[in-house]
């Protein structure tokens, strides 16, 4: 009871820096998207305004390994200051950023801050708290990040017509305030020390996610030349970068760590779900309001389960956990549920009521929360504490690579689908995507009808593949062999 009362105190100690930390960085890598429009007729850039995402998600993915190394050579109270002081500058200079070029730059350092923040607030906890009490306090986290993703596009379009899309980089300074001060709570603790920096191993890296996103962007726009181009590039740079790791003293990516049966077992499911949440999340829109013909003010609610059955499912797998010590069991039943709706919804989207539509999303969400926790909590465990900061980097990074690769293959199957259709099908139905709520609801009725037809058969694709991915990734839950912590 008293080791129970003492983790209470500690993360009750931790948890504002770690919740300002995380709550910033999730709402900054979704906050811009409505934003987007805005900032394309301001630098009039509209063909490379997706890269305004595209840059922070390449920082972040490389952040990520980088920040979780430092944090345990130096200590994850100084690394977190200076994850929030790269998060408040790269907001403040985007938001006065007078040309592309340099908003782009400033979304770079933005980026980093992001990805710092999330690793390191992770491992707070893990240092903070014995295992069997990680799922538990992490599932509120989990339950921060999901609402932060959640309110960020709200948030965004209102700031953006009342304010102006400089309003929503500028949000970032009181919550990077906020986290500054927040950050003071949290315990000095000495890191192992001994670091020599990767450089090596840094550039590698980040030539390997610029190809992979690169390729990625290529595979959703069906340009398979590109895409084959990206491929290449993103398989040599791994090649490099794996035989620079085994001879580096001190590698950014310990091969050893991460090539452990449990650590890349958990880590490759987790891409799985973050690929098929991510990728449901970004087209169902869609779905509902031209195939089901949902009234766009009524899209939101109607998804309303499934953004908050994945803390949910956080919840009760980290209590559960806590209880009982079993970190896979409920996360393997959880993603075979979710599995078998994904299966059903492939063949029977169609003819199921809206009544009930969103409580099966809302259910799939909880299967994929219970993972949320375990996997976190797992990696750790395996890793051991010298290598907490890596070990929880090697999620976060996992995490961000499935949420960019599942969006594009599902994006991927829906527009191949699409293609075989009518001829230009699938270049309307991206540009209604990428006019957002707005264009949908401006759409002329007998447009409207032709591509609901259409789109309704092409996302039997998208779930099919979905449920693909939930499969492998029920699987890899099974085969987990660090079962009980």
């Amino acid at each position: 009871m008293a080791v129970k009362a003492e983790s209470h105190r500690a993360f009750l100690r931790a948890f504002p820096a770690v919740a300002l930390a995380i709550f910033t960085a999730a709402i900054d890598q979704t906050i811009t998207a409505t934003a987007l429009p805005a900032m394309a007729a301001r630098f009039g850039e509209v063909e490379r305004i997706s890269w305004v995402v595209v840059a922070y998600l390449i920082a972040a993915t490389v952040a990520a390994p980088v920040f979780g190394r430092l944090g345990d050579a130096f200590g994850r109270r100084r690394m977190t200051v200076l994850g929030f002081l790269l998060q408040g500058s790269g907001a403040l200079a985007a938001a006065f950023a007078p040309n592309f070029e340099l908003l782009l730059l400033a979304r770079l350092v933005h980026g980093i801050g992001g990805g710092a923040l999330l690793t390191l607030a992770m491992a707070v906890v893990g240092e903070s708290l014995p295992p069997r009490e990680r799922g538990q306090y992490q599932a509120y986290l989990v339950a921060c990040f999901m609402s932060a993703s959640a309110l960020g596009p709200t948030v965004g379009g209102w700031l953006t017509e009342h304010y102006g899309w400089q309003a929503v980089f500028l949000l970032g300074l009181p919550l990077a305030l906020l986290g500054l001060l927040a950050t003071t709570r949290l315990p000095r603790r000495p890191g192992g020390g001994g670091f020599s920096f990767d450089a090596p191993g840094v550039a590698l890296f980040t030539l390997f996610v610029v190809a992979l996103v690169a390729m990625l962007d290529r595979v959703q726009r069906l340009d398979w030349v590109l895409a084959a181009l990206g491929v290449a590039f993103a398989i040599l740079a791994l090649l490099l970068l794996l035989r620079a790791e085994r001879r580096a003293r001190d590698p950014l990516l310990p091969l050893s760590v991460l090539g452990e049966a449990t650590v890349w077992r958990t880590n490759t499911l987790s891409s799985f779900i973050a690929a098929t949440l991510v990728a449901m999340i970004s087209f169902l829109p869609l779905y509902l309001s031209v195939v089901r013909n949902v009234p766009i003010a009524t899209v939101g609610l109607m998804l309303l389960p499934m953004s908050m059955g994945g803390g949910l499912g956080a919840l009760g797998s980290g209590l559960f956990m806590a209880r009982t010590g079993r970190n896979m069991l409920l996360p393997s039943v959880g993603l075979t549920v979710s599995t078998l709706i994904l299966c059903f919804l492939s063949f029977g989207a169609g003819r199921v009521p809206l009544s009930v539509l969103p409580w099966l999303l809302g259910l799939v969400s909880v299967g994929f929360g219970t993972s949320f926790p375990a996997v976190q909590t797992t990696v750790q465990v395996a890793a051991g504490p010298g290598r907490l900061g890596t070990a929880t980097a090697s999620v976060q990074f996992m995490r961000n690579l499935g949420a960019a690769a599942g969006t594009a293959l599902l994006g991927a199957l829906l527009f191949g689908t699409l293609a075989l259709g009518e001829a230009g099908l699938a270049e309307r139905v991206r540009a209604a995507i990428q006019g957002g709520r707005a264009a949908l609801g401006a759409m002329p009725e007998a447009e409207r009808a032709v591509l609901a037809a259409a789109l309704a058969e092409g996302f039997r694709s998208l779930f099919a593949g979905a449920a693909v991915m939930g499969g492998i990734a029920t699987v890899l839950a099974w085969r987990v062999p660090l079962r009980r912590i």
